[in-house]
């Protein structure tokens, strides 16, 4: 398994080591003993699952501490551009953004730490998404931040006007306005 950094300290990417033949493949997605020796020391509480169509963003969301969540994302069924905002105050990259295309080709995971708002858009035809999370689910320490916010400027790379956005996340606030309670620590 290799771990690789993003240009947002500990925003990570990590590559499974897959075992190919002509039956298939197998790769482990996850093994604690395996991440606790890269430095990667999480318990996980809760797995989640969607399945979702072209053009669908979902996000950006997160719960406020002490009910954020680490997760660790993959695609099992097809593609999806995976994104992360550091909402860390005083962190050297607050406010700015990283992407990833997960894939079941690529089979690459994105983990994203506490203190990050995360969204991701469907470029396949179809995505089943899943994660794993360190912290359970919080419905009243939930929050977000609208998926097109101008001062983030992400591309969600789905052609203007096809996007499928919730009744929910339209109404998310900007990045500015959001209510955010995170600090950075080195």
């Amino acid at each position: 398994m290799d771990i690789i950094k993003t240009k947002i300290p500990d925003l990570l990417i990590i590559k499974p080591k897959v075992f190919e033949d002509e039956r298939g493949y197998f790769f482990e997605s996850y093994n604690e003993r395996v991440f606790h020796e890269k430095g990667i020391d999480l318990e996980f509480v809760q797995d989640n699952e969607s399945k979702s169509g072209y053009g669908v963003i979902r996000g950006l969301h997160y719960q406020l501490a002490p009910y954020s969540q680490t997760k660790l994302v993959r695609v099992i069924e097809g593609k999806v551009f995976d994104v992360a905002v550091d909402l860390r105050q005083d962190s050297p990259t607050y406010g700015q953004w990283s992407g990833i295309e997960l894939s079941a080709e690529n089979k690459i995971q994105f983990l994203v730490p506490k203190g990050f708002a995360h969204g991701f858009s469907v470029l396949s035809k179809s995505a089943t998404f899943i994660y794993k999370c360190d912290n359970l689910y919080n419905q009243e320490a939930e929050r977000g931040i609208a998926y097109n916010d101008p001062s983030l400027n992400i591309d969600w790379r789905i052609q203007p006007g096809k996007e499928i956005i919730s009744p929910k996340d339209r109404v998310l606030p900007n990045f500015r306005e959001a209510e955010k309670n995170f600090k950075y620590s080195k």
